[in-house]
């Protein structure tokens, strides 16, 4: 492609010709200067339209690996920090190179990143730069940036959280796996899930393919709380080879963080899409939603699980309009068959014998998994100091509390009607 010219020209002007807002052009001149004296030729700068924000991402996780992928050519200014003090739960505090002001080069693609603090009109921001010996290169690098980011992905689930101040991307490790078998639901739910599960990732797709099924799916999980829906969750997002995304509602969610998560979920397909407690989304939010499911190609390549412990809260077309929900599973609240199982596999052998045991999953009518996972507890601790357990009265106090959270429910919770996906 041909190059234009420049109407203005940085080495022309000086600060009482040229306005107070091109003053950014003094740093890009000095990162082109030093592009030239350390690599031999100059760099191509190009406009990003869109935030940088997965390129971000991609380079913190370069730099915490020590990959060879990329450089640090200089800091842009002296005066502005070049490491960053950050805290996580498994190596408590470290320090690494900070996004800002650094200028990282990846010389395989011949691409630099810069994000620049700018000083203007009273006002402190950051401003991202993109340079690029040309546009193939650049292209590269972003297909590049694309493939790291999913293989990044498959290391645990990552988060996506609207904040006031924008998406907040993180990421947590699987540090336990749930097997398959450890889930308790009835056995055709099960089963039907699972089957889906796998053969939207098995062979990219081929089921699909080989029955002209469009590549795509969408399932929500509902019932009370407490009973496995996350748990199911994390054990699908630890048996796939695929990322999993989890999204966050929140009251600022926005038609802009929208099309920004299915922007992201779009490029790492196939994957899993994750959306909790969907009845949350704001109400001004709901119609861009629900437009970007029924897009023609937003959800290519997407396997879409949403769940809500108020269903009655769901429009139903929510659900039974095709290219959103496919199917909506109910989650119950375990049976007695169910709960005789999950005392058993928490190993409450070791306090009660098999005859006490079965007649405890009688009793615990209407608890769910959590409650249930709380009694064991609790006859662990009662064990423990006074080795011996009372289990009616802890039974009953489970179910005394049930009763009063669920009377406050009633009390306080005005519904009116639904919200109306």
């Amino acid at each position: 492609m041909k190059k234009n010219p420049s109407l203005i020209k940085f080495s022309d002007t000086d600060s009482t010709t040229i306005p107070h807002y091109y003053d950014y052009a003094v740093g890009i001149d000095k990162v082109k200067e030093l592009f030239i004296e350390k690599l031999g030729f100059d760099l191509k700068l190009y406009e990003a339209e869109e935030g940088l924000e997965e390129i971000d991402d991609t380079i913190e996780q370069i730099l915490s690996r020590n990959d060879t992928d990329i450089e640090i050519l200089a800091s842009v200014y002296d005066a502005v920090g070049t490491s960053a003090i950050t805290y996580n739960d498994t190596d408590k505090y470290m320090i690494k190179p900070s996004l800002t002001n650094n200028i990282f080069y990846f010389p395989n693609y011949e691409v630099a990143i810069v994000k620049m603090p700018l000083y203007q009109s009273h006002m402190e921001y950051v401003r991202d730069f993109i340079f690029a010996r040309n546009d193939e290169a650049l292209l590269s690098f972003l297909n590049f940036i694309i493939e790291k980011q999913r293989e990044f992905m498959l290391d645990g689930i990552n988060v996506l959280t609207d904040t006031e101040d924008g998406l907040e991307r993180s990421r947590e490790e699987i540090t336990y796996q749930i097997k398959r078998e450890d889930i308790l639901l009835e056995e055709d739910v099960k089963t039907d899930i699972y089957r889906s599960i796998d053969e939207f990732f098995l062979k990219g797709g081929a089921f699909f393919k080989t029955y002209n099924i469009p590549y795509k799916r969408g399932i929500l999980l509902y019932g009370s709380p407490g009973n496995g829906k996350t748990t199911l969750v994390k054990s699908i997002a630890g048996s796939v080879a695929a990322p999993v995304v989890y999204w966050q509602i929140t009251e600022y969610t926005s038609s802009y963080s929208i099309k920004e998560v299915f922007s992201t979920v779009t490029k790492m397909a196939p994957m899993i899409l994750m959306i909790e407690d969907i009845d949350s989304m704001p109400e001004e939010a709901r119609s861009v939603f629900l437009n970007t499911l029924d897009g023609a190609t937003s959800k290519e390549g997407i396997f879409l699980i949403g769940t809500t412990n108020y269903p009655e809260k769901i429009d139903p077309a929510l659900i039974n309009r095709a290219g959103r929900f496919d199917r909506a599973y109910e989650i119950k609240q375990p049976d007695e068959t169910l709960r005789n199982e999950y005392l058993h596999k928490k190993g409450l052998t070791q306090f009660l014998d098999v005859a006490t045991l079965a007649q405890l999953a009688k009793q615990t009518k209407g608890l769910s998994i959590a409650q249930l996972n709380e009694l064991y507890m609790s006859i662990a601790l009662q064990w423990h100091y006074e080795k011996q357990v009372d289990v009616d009265k802890i039974v009953k106090d489970l179910q005394e509390n049930q009763r009063r959270t669920m009377r406050q429910d009633w009390e306080t919770e005005e519904y009116a009607g639904r919200l109306g996906f």
